[in-house]
């Protein structure tokens, strides 16, 4: 399955709000050429809760046409309706993703059972691999690993996206879970440290916009040199809060305009671009982490 550094990728926009194909496939070019070893369409980052269910399976349909094979991409099919999520999987499953990565329903705030019966719904839509995603700070619900080793029988249902930033849930999920559990980490402040602790890989934010460095952190990471992981998690770690400043993907959006990594650094409202007075914060995070930025 997939392992190490994994781009939770922006779905670049025009001024006018649709979306801007060009950008994409120059982004996919850009993380192949990096190094990432899969890329995440249309997730949180990608601004999967304003694109409409046609929209979001053509964007993800258009990533994997641009990758062509040449690396894996993986469908984001969360929703916090169980019929709309069942909707997303299936219009995916004809298109060639990988994986598909689903977060907890949002603001419904399910039980445990609601969970478990949720994921159990959606997994039998498809065949193809199907990936938890816990993120309780955007969605108002936390996935314990008791519930998440309830879906582990589950044939298609292959890991977790954790990310909480506990880092003491990966040795509890490790044991209720098994080995054979694909455990993603969804925090980059806490990568280094979940992929050192027995974390398969990394579906980041950061990744972005230095996809080369984080690369060669989560390689040295999983292969065991700390000291090395250590020494560039400490190069690039100024982005970690910096492009957490304001929501998810405003500043990440941003920065990879001003590295004319796309043309437009548009976002959907309810979300605005990066207000001013953070312009400074995220550009010298982005000078101290060596990114070249042309203004």
């Amino acid at each position: 399955m997939i392992n190490g550094s994994i781009v939770a990728l922006i779905t670049p926009m025009n001024s006018d709000g649709s979306v801007d194909y060009a950008s994409l496939e120059k982004l996919v070019e850009y993380h192949i050429t990096q190094g990432t070893d899969a890329i995440v369409a249309v997730g949180t980052t990608g601004e999967s809760a304003t694109l409409p269910i046609k929209e979001h399976i053509e964007v993800v349909s258009q990533t994997v046409k641009f990758a062509a094979g040449r690396i894996p991409v993986i469908g984001g099919n969360g929703a916090n309706a169980t019929a709309e999520a069942i909707e997303l999987t299936k219009g995916q499953s004809q298109v060639g993703v990988a994986a598909m990565l689903g977060v907890t329903p949002y603001y419904n705030k399910p039980s445990p059972a609601g969970l478990v019966a949720h994921y159990k719904a959606v997994a039998a839509a498809t065949d193809i691999p199907q990936i938890l995603y816990n993120v309780p700070g955007r969605t108002a619900v936390d996935m314990q690993p008791e519930t998440i080793a309830q879906l582990v029988d589950v044939k298609n249902i292959i890991g977790v996206k954790e990310a909480t930033g506990d880092v003491s849930r990966v040795a509890r999920l490790r044991e209720l879970c098994g080995n054979e559990f694909m455990l993603y980490s969804g925090d980059d402040a806490t990568a280094r440290e979940f992929l050192t602790l027995g974390g398969n890989g990394v579906i980041s934010v950061a990744n972005n916009i230095v996809p080369n460095a984080f690369k060669q952190m989560c390689d040295a990471a999983l292969s065991g040199d700390s000291e090395l992981a250590k020494t560039i998690e400490k190069q690039i770690s100024p982005l970690f809060s910096a492009l957490f400043c304001e929501a998810n993907p405003i500043p990440v959006k941003w920065a990879a305009r001003q590295m004319n990594l796309i043309s437009n650094g548009h976002i959907r409202l309810p979300l605005t671009e990066l207000s001013t007075p953070n312009h400074g914060l995220l550009l010298e995070a982005m000078k101290n982490a060596r990114i070249e930025v042309n203004l």
